[in-house]
């Protein structure tokens, strides 16, 4: 099983890290694995600790191995607006500007791959391989980060909780929830209230079970994909 040590160097356990082969560095095979996995380090996120701050220097990146990172910026009102979620696999961090541009804070317990800008930027110039996954992989959550702002202004409240369930349960039908109900109500724009009343309504018509706060079940997955996008 995969047990990485806290803050320690990365050689000798890219080869067995769970996120690798869908990670910006799955394009990265023997010695060049090997260099770029001394480069960074292992850190393990308690529940609620933030690993980068928003408007702070950007200097270190980050790729997720486990768990749910939320990314959030501060709202006019100086409230916390979630803007996007981070699983495993996925990149979190400014590898070119100069700010951290969100805040990045573990939704549950968590571990990252953490690498200071100043020798992740070099390896990227010498390895324009890896430079085209990032590339690739930012174009992709862009589009991403489009599609999910069109489905807040087009879709009903219990379309986009139905949509944010699909999207967390990827393809299994048990749904462990990273995020509170008023986390949700967050990402989604809505409040707390209609959050709760939306997930009794999808309950009360066969189409999720919720057994308790964390978790849901999918009882009729086409029906609430159809409901989604309806």
């Amino acid at each position: 099983m995969y047990r990485p040590s806290e803050e320690t160097g990365g050689k000798s356990q890219c080869t067995a890290c769970p996120a690798r082969a869908k990670a910006i560095c799955g394009v990265l095979t023997g010695d060049d694995l090997a260099t770029f996995g001394a480069l960074g380090r292992h850190r393990r996120l308690a529940r609620g600790q933030t690993l980068m701050w928003e408007g702070d220097a950007a200097d270190s990146v980050a790729n997720v191995i486990s768990g749910v990172l939320k990314l959030a910026t501060a709202g006019v009102g100086g409230d916390e607006q979630i803007v996007g979620l981070a699983w495993p696999a996925d990149f979190v961090g400014s590898p070119f500007g100069a700010a951290c541009g969100c805040s990045v804070t573990a939704l549950v317990d968590s571990e990252v791959c953490l690498f200071p800008r100043a020798t992740f930027g070099p390896f990227l110039d010498d390895h324009p391989e890896m430079e085209r996954a990032l590339v690739t992989r930012a174009f992709a959550d862009l589009d991403k980060a489009r599609e999910f702002q069109a489905m807040l202004g087009r879709r009903s409240a219990g379309q986009k909780v139905a949509a944010l369930l699909l999207a967390m349960a990827d393809t299994g039908d048990v749904v462990f929830l990273p995020m509170s109900r008023q986390e949700m109500a967050d990402l989604l724009g809505l409040t707390i209230e209609t959050v709760s009343r939306q997930l009794g309504r999808l309950a009360g018509q066969g189409l999720i079970d919720l057994p308790d706060r964390r978790s849901v079940r999918l009882r009729r997955r086409d029906a609430l994909e159809a409901f989604a996008v309806a």
